[in-house]
């Protein structure tokens, strides 16, 4: 995958410490600011400072557990960017341990266990997802992905005796 192809797809996973107000707006920051660089390190792409920003909000401050769990996944969103899917996703899992309904970390790890190859694990967390989030758009282009690859022709080898 190129890397403008590869940065564009993150920025979709990456969920950033944002919360939605009731009129629709969403708001950007925590208050911590070590989370609100990493969350936008990782989305430009800098993943490995990104990771460690977020890596110190986490460490030097006593974050919500919204905040955490936003944290989390943003980390195993920038894992997996990096392609290190087995790295990701116990991030996901500690993401969704903290917040059940975080659409955004069960798309993260669908991500990671499509790098992975593990497609029905990754459309599970995509269906999961979907049932909280019906209309993110993310969740619909990962399933694009998914679905290519589903209709990848194989090869079939017989046995000759």
């Amino acid at each position: 995958m190129n890397r403008s192809l590869l940065v564009g797809l993150l920025w979709l996973l990456a969920p950033s410490i944002a919360w939605v107000q009731p009129d629709g707006r969403t708001i950007l920051g925590s208050g911590n600011e070590f989370l609100s660089a990493g969350s936008f390190a990782i989305r430009v792409g800098q993943y490995d400072e990104g990771i460690r920003l977020t890596e110190l909000g986490l460490r030097r401050y006593h974050p919500s557990t919204a905040d955490r769990s936003a944290a989390y996944s943003n980390l195993c969103a920038a894992w997996a960017a990096k392609g290190e899917p087995d790295t990701a996703i116990p991030l996901c899992d500690e993401s969704l341990k903290l917040s059940s309904d975080n659409w955004r970390a069960y798309n993260n790890r669908s991500y990671a266990y499509y790098l992975k190859g593990m497609y029905a694990e990754a459309t599970f967390d995509l269906d999961s997802a979907t049932a909280i989030n019906p209309r993110a758009r993310q969740v619909e282009q990962l399933r694009g992905m998914i679905n290519e690859r589903g209709l990848e022709p194989r090869v079939i080898m017989e046995d000759h005796q």
